[in-house]
């Protein structure tokens, strides 16, 4: 289950669960399949992060987080509980401010990646084809929107917006043809809320 929190000023998002109770909303039915040029992103030791933000995360309601949950270089977490951490939690520690350094390479390389497909603000209810989408701005997700790897499990999905990311409740990906949760990065602009 999911709660809103945000993740300020950068953020980028490792897809870790089968169905990720969040996500996507309009136009993109019967896409052709696109060619695999996107390169898989390296996480280095934010890997283990669900949560990794630069300044603050909130959260309210019960939000699950199944991984890791950090904050550098300041400390501001608030909402754990009622929200629950399913891994460490590091606040401005030695751990956090590394993850940081290897996520600033990861995010920098999530959004050096050609785009393959301009993505409109909103998406939702649709099947993706592998690639590199991107919004310029912001992109809202609701609905279902299912990731196809065309049986391929080595298919990446990398998802760059311009500002912010936000999802809606009860929104989720189904991942089908082969594609992999590690293989889905969401390499966000500003902040993300997550419905």
């Amino acid at each position: 289950s999911a709660g809103p929190y945000d993740d300020q000023p950068q953020g980028i998002f490792k897809m870790k669960t089968k169905y990720l109770i969040l996500l996507i909303a309009t136009a993109f039915i019967g896409l052709p399949p696109l060619a695999n040029a996107q390169t898989s992103i390296a996480l280095g030791t934010a890997a283990s992060y669900a949560v990794l933000a630069g300044s603050a995360v909130t959260n309210a309601g019960l939000t699950i987080i199944n991984g890791d949950l950090g904050v550098s270089p300041t400390a501001a977490v608030t909402g754990f509980p009622p929200g629950v951490v399913n891994g460490a939690t590091h606040l401005s520690d030695a751990s956090a401010a590394q993850a940081q350094i290897d996520l600033a390479t990861a995010y920098t390389a999530a959004s050096g990646q050609t785009v393959t497909v301009p993505t409109p603000m909103s998406l939702a209810n649709t099947t993706l084809a592998p690639g590199v989408y991107n919004s310029a701005s912001s992109l809202d997700l609701s609905g279902t929107i299912t990731l196809d790897g065309g049986g391929n499990a080595n298919s990446i999905f990398i998802f760059q917006m311009g500002s912010t990311l936000t999802t809606a409740v009860g929104s989720q990906i189904v991942l089908s043809g082969g594609a992999q949760a590690d293989n889905v990065f969401w390499q966000v602009g500003s902040s993300a809320t997550i419905g």
